[in-house]
């Protein structure tokens, strides 16, 4: 059996304001090739789908008209696919009743049957003929495990593995879905919430034993294994923060124990120009002219020696007619950071003079003393006060 899985896709997703919806539109055209090059038995997408719980109408019909095409491309394809954190459980899964006589199986919220037991029959999943079996475990939410619980995965997982090796049949191929953070992986601080299930933000890698052929994770935007080389996070197939324009973004191949890594094309480019005020300009200069490419995302940050309340008007100017789109203008302070306190040591404050204040106060954010202006600014206005009391 032949699998293929992806995750994170974020539809919807805007970054500094900006939209991705031609972004997402050419990364799903590339996945259908890939469906139709690499010929799966299986197509699973591991969670976030969407961006929020309510995404635009033209990030749900993207959506629908990826299966849609999916379909069309490769009729014999199962696809399973199962809400994250960012997903509306009941919104994803609406449609599922119709969806699965498409055989496209989307597993929103945790199924439960009328007794309140988990709904096994729709979570287990058989694939491809028969040849596999998937677990399809979505998000797990606190209105899924009881309050007093303190292992609300370890039971909801132990459980639906327990019945999938009762069900599963000889040579059939088990495979695990899950969306959430596993120990040991590496996350993406600007960009993933932080997420706790009862009590527990990290779940332990033995909540998947070794007779798990395939373990399909959602959530974590960088792709990579956690542990063994079977249990997997796809990553997302956009960078949806600037700190993850580093990343290798692909998509994942599972075939007899082995996994291959298809690298997703790069639409749009991120850059990072960083250094002091007078090297950035100069940096901005060196860019080429406006084309007709998708200009990359720009990310500037300016070191700062002394204040430039200028600053925004500047880089704009030297970015205008590039070939950029400025998402992201930061500024870092280049001093010592010392609270006041550790300058003075045992001195008392009513001991110092005001001007050694504001002196000491401007080396905690600026590496260049003040100007003889700034001085004599600050001269006048403490004649002014001092004068009015």
């Amino acid at each position: 059996m032949r699998l293929l899985h992806t995750s994170d896709w974020h539809l919807g997703h805007t970054l500094k304001d900006v939209t991705r919806e031609r972004e997402h539109a050419a990364f799903l055209a590339w996945l259908l090739e890939a469906c139709a090059r690499e010929a799966p038995d299986v197509l699973v997408i591991t969670g976030d789908v969407f961006d929020s719980a309510t995404p635009p109408a033209s990030a749900e019909r993207m959506w629908f008209e990826f299966l849609a095409a999916a379909r069309r491309a490769r009729p014999v394809m199962d696809i399973v696919a199962i809400a994250g954190n960012h997903d509306s459980p009941a919104r994803l899964g609406a449609p599922s009743a119709v969806l699965r006589e498409l055989g496209v199986h989307v597993v929103g919220g945790l199924p439960r049957t009328g007794d309140g037991a988990l709904d096994l029959d729709r979570i287990l999943i058989p694939v491809a003929g028969g040849r596999g079996l998937v677990a399809a475990v979505p998000f797990v939410r606190a209105v899924d495990v009881a309050a007093d619980c303190d292992d609300p995965l370890g039971i909801i997982y132990g459980e639906v593995i327990a019945a999938a090796r009762e069900r599963r049949q000889p040579g059939q191929a088990l495979v695990v879905l899950g969306h959430l953070y596993v120990a040991g992986a590496e996350p993406s601080v600007l960009s993933e919430r932080r997420v706790s299930i009862g009590g527990v933000e990290a779940a332990p890698l033995r909540l998947f034993p070794d007779d798990v052929d395939y373990v399909a994770l959602g959530h974590l935007h960088r792709a990579q294994r956690v542990g063994r080389e079977t249990v997997r996070y796809a990553g997302a197939p956009l960078a949806l923060a600037l700190d993850e324009g580093r990343y290798r973004h692909s998509v994942a191949v599972y075939e007899a124990g082995a996994v291959r890594l298809l690298d997703v094309p790069r639409l749009v480019d991120i850059v990072q120009i960083e250094g002091s005020l007078e090297e950035v300009v100069a940096a901005l200069a060196a860019l080429p002219p406006l084309g007709d490419e998708p200009r990359p995302y720009l990310e500037v940050v300016v070191h700062l020696a002394r204040p430039e309340p200028r600053l925004r008007s500047i880089i704009e100017t030297a970015v205008d007619g590039k070939h950029a789109r400025l998402v992201q203008l930061r500024a870092e302070t280049t001093g010592d950071g010392a609270a006041l306190a550790d300058r003075v040591g045992a001195r008392r404050l009513a001991e110092l003079d005001p001007r050694e204040v504001f002196e000491r106060l401007w080396a905690r954010g600026h590496a260049d003393p003040p100007g003889e202006a700034v001085l004599a600014a600050f001269d006048r206005l403490r004649a002014e006060v001092e004068g009015a009391s």
